[in-house]
């Protein structure tokens, strides 16, 4: 049996959401939502949550995998998980599905990057909840605490609705309020409110 491990403490702010500030330049992360996997002294990735891939669909995904579907899968959605390696695949999922290669991020959701996950998902076997995703976001190492220390991004806890979700045009603003924040009135200064 493999042994696994949650993330740990000094993952500092992994099993969090990243929420971009309203002056986020990049438009490739306007008003993202990035759940954070792994935040370590030699950088950190993530997942955006609230952006889809329109060029593919997960039956066409399983189709270039060879993978024979035994449901539909019409309603499991790709989404752009960020700009880094955009061909590799990634599932954020529920921690009741755990395999080898399964990565626990903390008590209730795990990261599995392999083809089996999807077959189990094309027979119905997956997880609880899933969001499949193309890419990832990435950091250097000190580069996200960098933009954060620059009012970049705001953390918000984690949680399964936010998370899996399926509105994603309201996901950004659903964050940001579970903070306690009116977006209208956030500032794109260090220090102000």
């Amino acid at each position: 049996m493999q042994k696994t491990m949650l993330v740990s403490e000094s993952d500092g702010f992994a099993g969090q959401l990243l929420v971009a500030m309203p002056q986020m330049q990049d438009p490739r992360f306007a008003k993202s939502v990035i759940y954070l996997c792994a935040h370590t002294p030699e950088g950190a990735m993530g997942l955006v949550l609230n952006k889809l891939v329109d060029s593919i669909t997960f039956p066409d995904l399983l189709e270039q995998l060879s993978i024979e579907p035994a449901i539909s899968g019409d309603e499991i959605r790709v989404h752009f998980g960020g700009p880094v390696e955009s061909g590799r695949g990634f599932v954020l999922h529920t921690a009741d599905y755990q395999r080898e290669g399964t990565l626990p991020i903390n008590s209730g959701i795990a990261l599995t990057a392999t083809v089996d996950i999807l077959r189990d998902m094309a027979r119905g076997s997956g997880p609880r909840q899933t969001l499949l995703a193309l890419g990832y976001a990435g950091w250097g190492p000190g580069q996200l605490d960098a933009e954060i220390q620059a009012n970049g991004w705001l953390q918000v806890p984690a949680d399964e609705q936010l998370v899996f979700g399926q509105d994603l045009e309201t996901k950004w603003e659903l964050a940001l309020a579970k903070l306690g924040v009116d977006f209208g009135r956030l500032s794109g200064e260090a220090g102000h409110a």
